[in-house]
């Protein structure tokens, strides 16, 4: 039994985490599954990816306690290592991913959705890492990426204290984009997906791995990274068309499948 679902509408594919019982919690067999998910994904001909959690309570409500009560000190942090590899896979992911967290979103749920490019939640939504209040660290990138997100000081309040914070919150701070009602949010993450579907291909791809990589090095090395692929884009399909089309005032008609000329 898979605990992942994979759904392809049009240029978008829908990856939901399917343990709704479980509230979506995160064991190895779901991150095997997860990683097998996103390594089927056609990337010729899809996208956007959108990444969710089955049923309306819980987008992910963190890793599984049950299977890490017992662990030794090489087996945490080979599970550690596991999740950790399977979630930058996520955030290196060629295609742009939007995490649509549609309930709780605690400690692996939250470090989850940090690898997403751009996280939107519903009005239900709780986001938080409690790892702390059991005895261990955040292990799946909670003490990184949470302070690159949303500053030093407000992710160690967060990790220290194991506080949780609502949707609200979450938006002030800069850890989601936006808030929908419950109801819309899978509406407003695939108008978001279909939207940035729509824009050229190789231009996508190339923005992401220009941010990705740039926030790590020194400006001068990321405006280098930059200029490499600004000229990848160049002698392409959509440059061509994109920029003949702008110049007569005509709509662009890209490439149906994924080319790198």
């Amino acid at each position: 039994m898979s605990f992942v679902n994979t759904e392809v509408q049009g240029a978008v594919a829908i990856v939901t985490i399917d343990r709704p019982k479980a509230l979506n919690a995160l064991n190895p067999e779901v991150l095997a599954d997860l990683k097998a998910a996103f390594e089927a994904i056609d990337q010729n001909t899809v996208r956007c990816v959108i990444l969710t959690g089955a049923g309306e309570k819980s987008f992910v409500a963190g890793a599984d306690i049950g299977s890490m009560s017992t662990m030794t000190k090489a087996e945490g942090e080979a599970f550690g290592k596991l999740g950790n590899d399977i979630f930058r896979e996520i955030e290196t992911f060629p295609i742009p991913v939007i995490a649509a967290v549609n309930g709780f979103a605690l400690g692996g749920g939250n470090e989850l959705a940090m690898s997403c490019d751009i996280r939107i939640c519903s009005d239900t939504a709780v986001f938080g890492q409690p790892e702390v209040g059991l005895g261990i660290t955040p292990g799946f990138g909670g003490t990184q990426r949470l302070a690159r997100l949303v500053g030093m000081g407000y992710a160690k309040q967060m990790v220290y204290s194991a506080l949780n914070i609502d949707a609200a919150e979450a938006l002030r701070i800069g850890l989601v984009n936006a808030v929908y009602p419950q109801a819309e949010l899978m509406d407003a993450a695939m108008k978001l997906a279909t939207k940035i579907s729509r824009n050229a291909p190789i231009a996508v791809r190339n923005c992401k791995k220009a941010i990705n990589d740039g926030i790590q090095v020194n400006i001068d090395d990321a405006l280098v990274i930059e200029e490499k692929l600004f000229g990848d884009c160049f002698e392409t399909h959509d440059q061509r068309e994109g920029m003949a089309c702008f110049l007569s005032r005509e709509k662009p008609k890209p490439k149906a499948v994924f080319t790198n000329n």
